[in-house]
């Protein structure tokens, strides 16, 4: 039994275990200081909330994807930052009822402007909300700290 635990956890369970797949995320911000606003949205299907984000996009790079997320889900028009702030992990719920291992890279956009036509315009509730606010909705702890710690 001894030998079967060891080649399950050393050999066999590694090898079938997946790496998480990544998506990236827009934390879109506006305002400065105690004035300092986030966007948070509600996801399609289970109405969680949650960033704007999604797979990386073919021809664009990450930040770009992120910043293309945001538009599609929340109609933002901004600047992304070039790297992330940090990253944070979740479990993807897929219809089948399995759960898909997903890590999703932050980016920073700074908001210039929402525009109310979108690709998913209606479909998703956007509400603005201070730092603190935001990271006691999502349910993801390493984003709750994200959220908190790029408020300050």
């Amino acid at each position: 039994m001894r030998l079967a635990r060891r080649l399950w956890t050393g050999l066999l369970r590694p090898m079938l275990r997946r790496p998480p797949r990544l998506q990236v995320a827009a934390l879109c911000h506006r305002g400065e200081g105690a004035a300092r606003e986030m966007l948070v949205i509600t996801s399609r299907g289970t109405r969680r909330w949650v960033l704007p984000k999604g797979w990386p996009i073919r021809g664009l790079d990450a930040a770009g994807s992120a910043l293309q997320e945001a538009w599609e889900e929340a109609g933002v028009r901004g600047r992304v930052a070039p790297a992330p702030i940090g990253s944070y992990t979740y479990r993807k719920r897929k219809s089948a009822g399995w759960a898909l291992p997903v890590e999703t890279l932050v980016y920073p956009v700074a908001v210039e402007a929402m525009e109310d036509s979108f690709p998913e315009a209606g479909q998703r509730t956007l509400r603005w909300v201070p730092p603190r606010e935001a990271a006691q909705m999502v349910d993801e702890p390493s984003l709750r700290t994200l959220l908190e710690e790029f408020g300050r």
